[in-house]
């Protein structure tokens, strides 16, 4: 996945959002979000799992990656509008969202916006409720550019790791720290902290996956409890001896999950 085009869609902003894609357009599509700070490079260990009868699309949003990075537009709100224009600029009707700690918290407010274009959520590690301030807010609010790598690789310590990840990965996820403005990072961040939590507004009805690790640091079981509870009809998977960054930790179980809960919204067995 990681060797494929960078493509690149315009919303109406103007504002361009870099992507990949992988799979037949008329196959079950699956949208991946990433988390606050990273890219579309988080999903590189998990992408290549994924069978190859669906259409996986990972994009880097706006400030990450190789997208633009705007001055302003990093609200909760704002941020799920531009899922959802991005959606109409590389024809996806509807999808599933697969979103890993706050990407998911991104999908749970398009699934509110725009229930119609969200087929199905898969929220790995994902909270319910980011509101508040975080105890590392102050060291973010200090930032300054350039983003020194050496202060990404230090703010690893906010999410232990209990399974272990390969040193090329770590690296990339420090790359991407490192060439977010710190604008981004602070608004970002400001933005996911002041929204109202999706589920709080009003009911989420799709079909919903939540994964989560049991040595979550983050959010414990009650918080993943009452994200089952918020969302009708949802299932939740815990994985042992795994911290809040699933993704990280799990990319092979987490893939065989997305692709079996995918496939059973499709009616279709798929294969890998």
């Amino acid at each position: 996945m990681d060797k494929r085009a960078v493509q690149r869609a315009v919303l109406p902003s103007g504002v361009q959002l870099a992507y990949v894609s992988a799979g037949p357009h008329c196959a079950t599509t699956i949208v991946f979000l990433h988390a606050w700070a990273e890219s579309r490079g988080s999903f590189d260990r998990l992408l290549p799992l994924m069978p190859t009868t669906m259409r996986c699309v990972a994009l880097d949003l706006p400030g990450h990656g190789q997208s633009d990075e705007p001055v302003t537009g990093y609200s909760l709100a704002a941020l799920a509008q531009d899922v959802v224009e991005f959606m109409d600029a590389a024809g996806i009707d509807s999808a599933v969202l697969a979103g890993s700690s706050s990407g998911g918290y991104l999908a749970q407010q398009v699934a509110i916006m725009h229930p119609q274009r969200v087929s199905g959520l898969a929220l790995i590690g994902a909270p319910r409720s980011l509101h508040g301030r975080p105890p590392f807010a102050d060291d973010v609010d200090r930032l300054v550019d350039p983003i020194d790598p050496a202060w990404v690789r230090k703010s690893f310590s906010w999410f232990p790791r209990h399974q272990p990840v390969p040193r090329w990965y770590l690296e990339d996820r420090i790359r991407d720290g490192a060439g977010i403005p710190a604008a981004v990072w602070r608004e970002t961040l400001k933005g996911l902290c002041d929204a109202t939590p999706p589920t709080a507004s009003t009911t989420i009805a799709c079909p919903t996956l939540i994964m989560w690790g049991d040595h979550d640091e983050v959010l414990d079981r009650s918080d993943m409890e009452a994200l089952t509870q918020a969302i009708a009809g949802s299932r939740l998977l815990v994985y042992e001896n795994t911290g809040h960054l699933v993704l990280w930790e799990q990319p092979r179980r987490v893939a065989g999950d997305l692709a079996t809960f995918a496939q059973a919204l499709a009616g279709s067995p798929g294969q890998h």
